[in-house]
């Protein structure tokens, strides 16, 4: 998913490099009829940017996960939950 995103923003112009693009995930795992089975999985992306560029990548975040192999491959079954949390930089 982050891959995806990335190449989305990549589109647009901008960069993430590993010092202004990171991501947390989390997950959930539950006992559903005696199976332990993944249930969410929570990412926050975290991207620094210059303030011009900060719609863009709004813009970008609102689509990927349509172009996403993995989440498209899960979101039926794995309930996921994606945040973006932009730091404008000058």
């Amino acid at each position: 998913m982050m891959g995806t995103l990335a190449a989305v923003l990549a589109g647009k112009k901008i960069p993430t490099p590993q010092d202004s693009y990171r991501a947390d995930v989390m997950g959930d795992i539950e006992n559903v009829a005696g199976v332990l089975k993944i249930t969410r999985i929570g990412v926050t992306y975290h991207l620094k940017i210059p303030h011009e560029k900060a719609e863009e990548a709004r813009e970008a975040f609102s689509t990927y996960l349509k172009r996403c192999p993995a989440a498209q491959s899960v979101i039926g079954c794995i309930r996921i939950e994606d945040d973006l949390v932009i730091e404008e930089i000058s």
